[in-house]
């Protein structure tokens, strides 16, 4: 029979065993990737080993997105089916590509089309892809037959085994989602490892779980669209959601005094030329976002608009007024944002 100043010493002993672990504080691992930087932030009590293990998760589930989906390397997956001479053989592919084209042909199809990830073929010809740019604007005739071999439903999907085909000769470009998917990618990672709470943001693209250690959720900037600048437009609260950006106002060139954004529209074939200049998407994760907000900053600050509030989708969209920038949001999206 254990005696009450036993159970008392053995009670002290547990408290202060307990007391050797620290309490969760957030921790930052950052690092280049996809031509961009990774930011990340994990909330865990402090362990200089299991951050060197994350630190190499984090970066091996990146390469291994690099070396599927990059147009930049001529050894990742897309690149060599982008090569292939008979498309029309099927053409296995991974499980995360499969998964990302399938979400691709989704928002192509939820849009009419205003997300493609066929267009690599013009995004190529306005100089915004691994060719070099061009120092005129292409001419109609070679838009024009670039632009017919651009077609999201000119790719056929095989799910069981993962594959892909076309009787066209199709060129990839996922720069529109993949790197949303790297940071679902990361996400996925960290909820392996059994990580409660983090933030992880590529390039603008982020993705979130659980609260910062005070038991706030994380804060996000949607950043003004200014060149040359960075300033804050709005802060959003995040917990367990994604957001992407897409806007006109970084990745651009000028030709004769007019400016030609990055972003195609792939009806047209040509640079957007709306006044929208950028919006704000959030999501579950953050390759949806990615892609939907392109697709809304291809429609345009009224049609975007209208389509985000017909299908309930949290977008922000930031567009040039006669004054300045104005802004305005769905619904679905109020809810997020911090006053």
């Amino acid at each position: 029979m254990i005696g009450p100043a036993l159970v008392a010493l053995l009670c002290s002993v547990a408290l202060a065993g307990c007391s050797f672990e620290s309490d969760p504080e957030i921790w930052e691992l950052n690092g280049p990737v996809f031509g961009t930087q990774y930011h990340i932030k994990v909330v865990m009590p402090g362990d200089e080993d299991r951050l060197e293990d994350l630190e190499s998760g984090i970066e091996q589930a990146l390469d291994s997105v690099d070396a599927s989906m990059s147009t930049w390397r001529d050894d990742s997956e897309l690149s060599r089916f982008n090569r292939s001479q008979n498309k029309s053989q099927w053409f296995e592919v991974s499980g995360p590509l499969f998964e990302v084209l399938n979400e691709a042909h989704r928002v192509s199809d939820l849009s009419g089309g205003a997300f493609d990830v066929t267009i690599g073929p013009v995004v190529n010809l306005w100089g915004f892809g691994p060719e070099a740019r061009p120092e005129t604007v292409p001419e109609p005739e070679t838009l024009a037959q670039r632009l017919s071999e651009v077609g999201y439903d000119k790719l056929q999907l095989r799910s069981a085994p993962p594959a892909i085909r076309s009787d066209y000769p199709l060129y990839l470009d996922l720069s529109a989602i993949a790197k949303g998917y790297g940071v679902d990618a990361v996400a996925r990672f960290l909820d392996s490892q059994e990580v409660k709470a983090y933030l992880v943001e590529i390039g603008g693209e982020v993705n979130t779980k659980g609260r910062k250690p005070d038991g706030d959720a994380w804060r996000l900037a949607i950043e003004k669209p200014t060149s040359g600048e960075r300033s804050i437009q709005r802060i959003v609260a995040l917990d367990n959601r994604a957001m992407a950006t897409s806007g006109d106002y970084r990745n651009y060139y000028e030709v004769d005094g007019h400016r030609y954004s990055h972003t195609i529209n792939p009806n047209t074939g040509k640079p957007i030329s709306h006044k929208l200049a950028s919006v704000s998407v959030i999501t579950e994760q953050c390759m949806s976002a990615d892609a939907m907000a392109t697709a809304l900053n291809v429609m345009g600050e009224d049609k975007g608009y209208a389509f985000a509030v017909k299908h309930d989708i949290a977008a922000y969209f930031i567009y040039r007024g006669e004054d300045g920038f104005e802004t305005k949001y769905t619904p679905a999206f109020s809810s997020y944002l911090i006053d």
